[in-house]
Parts: C-alpha cells; structure tokens; sequence
C-alpha cells in the first residue's frame, strides 16, 4: 500500500509541475500581448491587466520551483494525507490551466 501511495504521490507532483509549465507559458503569452497593447493603447486597463498576470505568473513560477525543490530533495508527504494535498495541488493547477486558456483564447482573437 505504502509504495503505490509513493508512486501515485510523485505522478500527482510530476503532474502539477507540467500543468504549472503551461501555465506559465500562457501567462508569458498574455504578458507580452498586454504588453504590446498597453505600448500602443496607454489604457488604465490595460496596464491593470498587465500587472494582474505579471502577479499570476510569479506566483506559478514560485509554485513551480517549490514543487521541484521537494521532488529534488526528496521532501514529501508519503502518507494518504499527501495524496490528498499533491491532488489539490494538482486540480487547482488544472484549473488554471482552463482559465488561463480560454483567457489567453479569448485575448489572442
């Protein structure tokens, strides 16, 4: 039991991380794109924009290096309870990832 606990933990954390990649991607997609607008436009919204992702893209970025400084160090929470946190981890990594896509969709038309 113990080992699968292990196994199914490190799938959950391998998981978020590429889930917070993509994040990250699209957020660095988002940033340039308001970016471009804010140059050209000089909107108080826009700029807000700009701000807002800059804030969500540091804090996946965090997220990120804190998940693969456990995973390198070996820092984990083997017990039933970890699987439920690297699960929430996890879903709430792929719901950004949902957000930031039909933002990103959405900004890109």
């Amino acid at each position: 039991m113990a080992l699968e606990l292990i196994f199914l933990n490190k799938i959950l954390i391998y998981a978020a991380i590429i889930a917070g990649i993509v994040n990250v991607c699209l957020l660095s997609g988002l940033v340039y794109f308001y970016l471009n607008s804010y140059k050209q436009l000089k909107s108080k919204f826009t700029f807000g924009l700009l701000y807002f992702t800059l804030i969500l893209l540091i804090q996946n970025i965090l997220v990120i290096v804190g998940l693969i400084l456990f995973t390198i160090f070996g820092i984990e929470i083997e017990e039933f309870s970890g699987t439920i946190i690297y699960s929430l981890m996890f879903l709430v990594n792929l719901g950004q990832l949902i957000a930031y896509s039909i933002l990103f969709k959405i900004t890109w038309e």
